[in-house]
């Protein structure tokens, strides 16, 4: 090619039209720059770990992409602000687009978000909300329509375990959750990344001390099924009702025998010399089985 020619196609280059940058055909919110890791502004964030074994004061922090999409797009929980590490802020864009706009998006590097949080977050994507408040047992099993299925839990004090169940209720479509006083918060930050926001979206109230789960359920309509490994009728036999109620005990001490007594026990038949599975394992085939019948 000679100089002119070079010249030429280099002018006609410049001449275009520069091509749109991703901040022009999606327009973010205004993103707020946080470089003091004290502005009061993320005080939310602050020393996460401490503040989730003390509680937050009806509120709950949302860690990850995935479980922030989820924050965004429910309707039960109210979103109050998002911090975001400065290197994510573009490629989240549609997400922070779409996003409500009394809803505050903090953009800090990663070494603040760390100060803040008081530990390397590495996804680098936090929000912040306000829990709903949580419904009456009672009126939350009589708000589900006449063919539904609940799930039970007692003793659940693992978080990852917490967190597996809930991510099973949703993809199986339980309408409620009940837990007992023993049970964790399935909105404690790693229950709901565990879940991969199901817990965000699945309803759930607690049982009171001196409720008999048994009762409430069969007054709503609801027959329960727990499971154990001796219980009498194995899974794969069982005819669902048009209710039912998935009950679920801790790994170990399992279900309390009183329960068992006034179920229908089922079982999920396992090899010669295994007993059992994790809780949040046997509580997907059951669901899975019982959603089936649907």
């Amino acid at each position: 090619m000679s100089l002119t020619s070079a010249r030429r196609a280099a002018t006609a280059r410049c001449s275009r039209p520069a091509r749109a940058t991703f901040f022009e055909v999606i327009p973010l919110p205004v993103i707020i720059p946080i470089d003091d890791p004290d502005d009061p502004r993320i005080a939310g964030y602050r020393d996460i770990r401490e503040k989730d074994l003390v509680g937050r004061q009806g509120l709950f922090v949302a860690e990850g992409e995935v479980v922030l999409r989820m924050l965004l797009a429910q309707r039960r929980h109210q979103p109050l602000s998002m911090l975001i590490a400065d290197k994510r802020i573009e490629r989240l864009g549609p997400m922070l687009a779409a996003a409500p706009q009394a809803v505050p998006v903090y953009a800090a590097s990663q070494a603040v978000m760390d100060h803040v949080v008081g530990f390397p977050i590495h996804r680098g994507v936090l929000g912040l909300a306000r829990r709903a408040e949580a419904p009456d047992s009672g009126a939350l099993l009589a708000s589900l329509p006449p063919r539904a299925l609940a799930l039970c839990l007692f003793g659940i004090a693992n978080h990852d375990n917490m967190g597996g169940l809930f991510r099973n209720a949703a993809a199986f479509g339980v309408g409620a959750v009940l837990l007992d006083a023993q049970c964790c918060d399935p909105l404690y930050r790693k229950a709901i990344r565990v879940s991969v926001g199901g817990a965000l979206v699945t309803p759930f109230a607690r049982l009171g001390a001196d409720d008999d789960p048994i009762g409430l359920l069969r007054a709503f309509g609801f027959e329960p099924l727990a499971l154990t490994p001796k219980g009498r009728t194995p899974l794969k036999d069982l005819r669902p009702p048009q209710r039912a109620a998935l009950l679920l005990g801790a790994e170990g001490p399992g279900l309390d025998e009183r329960l068992i007594d006034q179920a229908t026990d089922v079982c999920i038949p396992m090899s010669a010399g295994f007993d059992s599975l994790n809780v949040a394992t046997a509580g997907a085939i059951a669901l899975h089985q019982l959603a089936l019948a649907e």
